[in-house]
């Protein structure tokens, strides 16, 4: 299973002490739009961005390419993936946006709202994708289709430096791990002491930053968590001196930006503009700017998801 499948409602706290509380909650909309403009200036009083198109004008449906605007359903409180920064959004998939409609050469404009209510308002019109760290699955999948544009599943956190030379789960036989209750990390856990020959001393903890704490003081050796939240500790805790992600994600799946399933114009221009930009390099420039590269993908997939 992956972040998402089941904790992006089972554990929202873990992904909500990454972030902290949000400013404000409902639906506020934010817009993320490409720096460039065809002439090189800004945006203007208006809000409104003129990106650049390398995309066919035909890519895109006709409603979408008269507006000039894609309307994203996202829930914006998942750092680094998508996240509230001083009123505005930020974070990978708010970048990968600003590169999709500068392909495209629309203005992508980010809702927030609730994450169970995503596809409910996507159904309705409420807007044009979701955009928010959503695994591709098959359950899903029956509902709307999905352009697979990131692999994220659970990884190891350890201490910068990696003192004891941590590298997969085989590892952490005999040794002391700690991890948020309730999670899938809890589950992994549980799993692979049943493998292991000397057993895995565990501390589950309420919050992900006591689990934290304990890898930091060195009462633990490492700390299980989804794989971009991990990546974001490491980059950010003491100034990327705390703690450092090790081996390979555990259970990846990957996420996929939502689409009606009767809007295949608009999924298939949203794949093409995808493998664009991960030709172009700006899709890897994206993740190394995050430390989130072991979620790339080669290129875009349609309905991915197989679990």
């Amino acid at each position: 299973m992956s972040p998402r499948t089941t904790r992006r409602t089972g554990a929202a706290k873990s992904r909500l002490v990454a972030v902290g509380a949000l400013a404000a909650a409902g639906a506020l909309v934010l817009s993320s739009c490409g720096d460039q403009t065809d002439d090189g200036g800004d945006s203007g009083d208006g809000g409104e961005t003129k990106t650049k198109s390398n995309a066919a004008p035909g890519a895109l449906p006709d409603a979408v390419k008269d507006a000039g605007v894609i309307k994203v359903g996202s829930d914006i409180a998942y750092a680094p993936m998508e996240f509230d920064q001083g009123g505005k959004p930020a974070g990978v998939d708010i970048d990968i946006a600003n590169a999709l409609g500068e392909e495209l050469g629309v203005e992508f404009q980010f809702q927030n709202n609730v994450f169970d209510n995503l596809i409910p308002s996507l159904d309705s019109g409420r807007f044009d994708i979701i955009m928010s760290s959503m695994t591709d699955n098959k359950e899903r999948q029956a509902e709307v289709d999905f352009v697979d544009y990131f692999s994220a599943g659970v990884s190891i956190l350890v201490q910068k430096g990696n003192p004891e030379g941590i590298s997969t789960l085989d590892d952490l036989c005999g040794k002391t791990v700690a991890f948020q209750r309730g999670t899938v990390s809890a589950d992994i856990a549980k799993a692979q002491n049943e493998k292991c020959d000397k057993p895995i001393k565990t501390l589950p903890f309420t919050k992900d930053t006591e689990a934290l704490q304990q890898v930091k003081q060195g009462r633990a050796v490492a700390d299980l968590n989804d794989f971009p939240v991990a990546a974001y500790n490491a980059r950010e805790s003491g100034g990327g001196e705390d703690f450092e992600v090790v081996g390979e994600q555990i259970d990846a799946a990957p996420y996929g930006i939502a689409v009606s399933k009767d809007n295949a114009e608009l999924r298939d221009a949203l794949a093409k503009a995808l493998d664009a930009i991960i030709e172009n390099g700006e899709y890897q420039k994206v993740l190394d700017k995050w430390n989130v590269e072991q979620g790339a993908v080669d290129k875009a997939a349609v309905n991915g998801g197989n679990e």
